[in-house]
């Protein structure tokens, strides 16, 4: 197996000479000097979108990088060359890690319009490589609007899943609980929040080696028959034996918003308007929470002298509370992975992105989920 740094890239055919280190050496749909080899579960490449986010594209190249070095993830960057190849330059990886050219980008403004707007942006050039099967999974820290209508435009739905879901890991411990749907889709149908649980438990076990995720459905009261008509029938559904062959499913019942961060159950079902607040509430809390904190440790000589001595434990603190921690929201239920990093997303941040995507890659998680979801569910999970 090639080694990074050695110039080429594990999993992909080996470039002619004068075609290897160029920009430009392959552009989805114009041809190309050569043809990547088809990625797999056993050498994961990651497409990442290099001109997503507030500070693209230097952090996503540094963290790009930065996964590559420190845990050998395969990624592939997409982007202008003009200001990626320097970037590449500066960390001494030109030979290291393959660069796709895509001159165009999504803003945040363009919202879902963009996958009609922008069809060769990074993020849709990138969602292409994962359904041509160049890569297996797709990292964007663009707009969330954006980034989800494009993976449903290029990439297909897995077999039974019509529409994909947002999950996002919360901070609890001994491991984190999974939010879905956390914005995806808003007005979504009951049946669709019963099988956003069957693509929450799939990551679950995949993602944190839990062997019976623990699900509850998120609405204003413990008891079945509170909240609106959506949640008391998903609630029915939940509660019913799985039907056409699916996997069996550990429905504990309805969890409060003060349920969130309890550790009560590993999945919590919601519909995306719901769970997005849900979400944006949570990072605001954290984010005012640690702000009044630092403003407390630093408020006085004895407090300050103090935190000498829990540095330890704050720092603990402060990265379980970080979002960048957790690589970003993985949109399930497509061929391929998306991982779908924070807008504001650091070095840090970006290489946990990746790393993310490449463990669901690697633990097969759409494979996962086609097998809960049943054997009448499976079926081909890309094109031909």
């Amino acid at each position: 197996m090639t080694k990074p740094g050695t110039g080429d890239l594990p999993g992909a055919a080996r470039a002619p000479r004068h075609a290897r280190g160029r920009a430009d050496a392959y552009r989805p749909g114009t041809g190309s000097p050569y043809q990547p080899r088809r990625a797999d579960a056993r050498h994961p490449v990651i497409a990442v979108d290099a001109m997503g986010g507030d500070h693209a594209p230097e952090a996503i190249v540094a963290g790009a990088v930065a996964a590559l070095r420190s845990w050998g993830t395969r990624v592939v960057l997409i982007g202008r060359p003009g200001q990626v190849r320097p970037l590449l330059a500066a960390h001494g990886a030109l030979g290291e890690i393959r660069l796709v050219t895509a001159e165009d980008s999504v803003a945040m403004e363009d919202g879902a319009l963009a996958s009609w707007r922008r069809p060769r942006s990074s993020i849709a050039v990138a969602c292409q490589l994962v359904h041509l099967g160049q890569a297996t999974a797709a990292v964007s820290a663009g707009s969330t609007a954006a980034i989800v209508s494009t993976a449903r435009l290029r990439l297909r739905n897995l077999a039974g899943v019509p529409r994909p879901a947002l999950a996002v890991a919360l901070p609890t411990q001994p491991t984190p609980t999974l939010l879905i749907d956390a914005g995806a889709i808003a007005d979504p149908k009951p049946e669709m929040l019963a099988q956003f649980a069957q693509l929450g438990a799939a990551y679950a076990e995949v993602g944190f080696g839990i062997a019976k995720p623990r699900v509850g459905l998120l609405t204003i009261g413990a008891e079945p028959g509170k909240g609106n008509k959506l949640a008391r029938r998903a609630h029915e559904l939940l509660s019913a034996e799985p039907s056409h062959g699916a996997a069996p499913v550990d429905f504990v019942g309805n969890v409060e918003g003060g349920d969130l961060l309890a550790g009560k159950v590993d999945v919590i079902v919601a519909e995306g308007f719901a769970g997005n607040i849900a979400l944006k509430t949570l990072e605001g809390t954290a984010a005012y929470t640690m702000s009044q904190f630092r403003s407390a440790l630093g408020g006085s000589r004895r407090a300050r002298l103090g935190t000498l001595f829990q540095r330890r434990e704050l720092r603990e603190l402060q990265g379980r509370l970080d979002p960048e921690t957790y690589g970003g929201a993985v949109l399930l239920g497509l061929e391929g992975t998306v991982v779908i990093a924070h807008g504001a997303v650091t070095e840090k941040g970006a290489a946990a992105a990746c790393r993310l995507a490449e463990n669901l890659a690697s633990g097969q998680i759409a494979e996962r989920i086609c097998e809960r979801l049943g054997p009448h569910r499976a079926g081909f999970l890309r094109r031909t």
